[in-house]
């Protein structure tokens, strides 16, 4: 359990020298295992290999892929010289600017076999791949590659551009770096805010697994696969795509099946629901949330009502809406459960001066508006400490209720 220390922006990602999609490999298992159950913060991630629930975001994972004709493009300089255009044939014309910003460009290099054979959001394609720098650089090659169409489990360039391949066909792909790996780059072969070229041939595509035959093992593994792509784009900072993988595999975890679980399968699946919906609440902190990231804390503690995690988070949130006077008691709750979290300590002393802030701002505020304006502290109180002493706030609804009466008497004697 986390004890306290450095939060999670300050762990650096050593996932950035990982393939395009390979996310699951033993070493990326343990990079991840010394990152994420490191146990630094509660900003940390769940991510030890242990289970849907409805769209907590209502975020789209990528930008939708318009279905516009090809336009000209002006700069088709950068096209590589290993795949000169056809004789005839005008080379601006040739590519296709796929969201209209000239930032995404696809060129077929060999015809497929037509329209009707693209791939669809959802199914499993195989590809051969081969990624280059601007320099002709070739930085990784894949000549059978497998993942899930729209499911953000490679770069945004080609799950974007793949949608728009015919089955046998050989395409090149130009990308800003904004559809790659952006500004961090991908130690050590690919440098920050790098444009791309890849080339692409569609070599399979066929349907995703039918999620109500799976085993409760297949099915918590699927959903974990979708959960560590989630975590690498935590790490990455594009907590939009992070919330989209772990919606995916809570609706992995939560679909219906045709296939009795063991006792053990549930609990399998239980433990990836909790983890995901705690990875779920902190991306959704991050984009300041608060409403969904408050009801994914919820669902963990509906299961789990002592998990540190959920009650932090859930603290947290509460105490970035105002409400201090129930942020303080969760926080307490998991500070009993583990007194010697300096996380929850910090941040329990932070929520308990603003809190006093608060009241001590609403108690001036009332102070003013009973037109006491005598220097510091709290209102003056009546010499007399009997029972019958009339609380301020008790004193101000009486005059507001009063005020009230006047002027509805006011009005019906103006309408006589």
């Amino acid at each position: 359990m986390a004890s306290g220390g450095d939060g999670l922006e300050d762990i650096s990602p050593d996932w950035a020298g990982t393939s395009i999609v390979d996310l699951t490999s033993p070493e990326l298992a343990k990079a991840s295992s010394s990152m994420l159950d490191s146990g630094e913060d509660f900003e940390v991630l769940d991510d030890d290999n242990g289970a849907g629930e409805d769209d907590l975001s209502g975020l789209p994972p990528l930008e939708d892929v318009p279905t516009s004709k090809a336009l000209p493009v002006k700069d088709a300089s950068q096209e590589t010289t290993a795949h000169p255009p056809k004789e005839g044939a005008n080379a601006e014309e040739e590519w296709l600017d796929v969201l209209g910003s000239g930032l995404l460009k696809k060129k077929v290099l060999v015809a497929g076999q037509g329209r009707e054979s693209r791939p669809t959001k959802g199914q499993d394609v195989t590809i051969s791949l081969k990624v280059m720098l601007e320099d002709g650089t070739v930085v990784e090659e894949n000549p059978s590659l497998t993942f899930s169409v729209g499911d953000g489990e490679v770069i945004q360039a080609l799950d974007l551009c793949v949608q728009l391949m015919e089955m046998g066909e050989t395409g090149l792909i130009l990308s800003d770096a904004k559809y790659c790996f952006g500004p961090q780059g991908r130690s050590p072969d690919i440098p920050p805010d790098a444009a791309l070229s890849l080339e692409v041939e569609l070599l399979a595509a066929q349907d995703a697994p039918d999620l109500e035959l799976l085993s409760g093992n297949k099915k918590a593994e699927l959903a974990n696969k979708k959960r560590e792509r989630g975590n690498f784009h935590y790490q990455r900072g594009d907590y939009v795509l992070a919330i989209n993988s772990y919606d995916i595999a809570l609706k992995v975890i939560g679909s219906s099946s045709k296939v009795d679980f063991s006792p053990e399968e549930e609990a399998e699946l239980l433990e990836v629901k909790i983890k995901c919906l705690n990875n779920l609440a902190a991306s959704q902190l991050k984009l300041d949330h608060y409403e969904a990231a408050l009801r994914s804390c919820n669902q963990v503690l509906e299961q789990r009502p002592d998990n540190i995690k959920a009650l932090f988070r859930k603290g947290k949130v509460l105490a970035q809406q105002g409400e201090y006077s129930e942020a303080i008691p969760i926080l307490k709750i998991a500070l009993k459960l583990e007194p010697s979290n300096k996380t929850i300590h910090t941040e329990l002393s932070k929520m308990v001066k603003k809190h006093a802030d608060q009241k001590s701002m609403e108690t001036e505020m009332y102070r003013k508006m009973l037109g006491n304006t005598g220097p510091g502290g709290p209102p003056a109180k009546c010499k007399d400490k009997s029972s019958r002493s009339i609380p301020w706030k008790w004193l101000f609804g009486a005059t507001a209720v009063a005020l009230g009466g006047v002027a509805l008497s006011v009005v019906i004697a103006a309408r006589n």
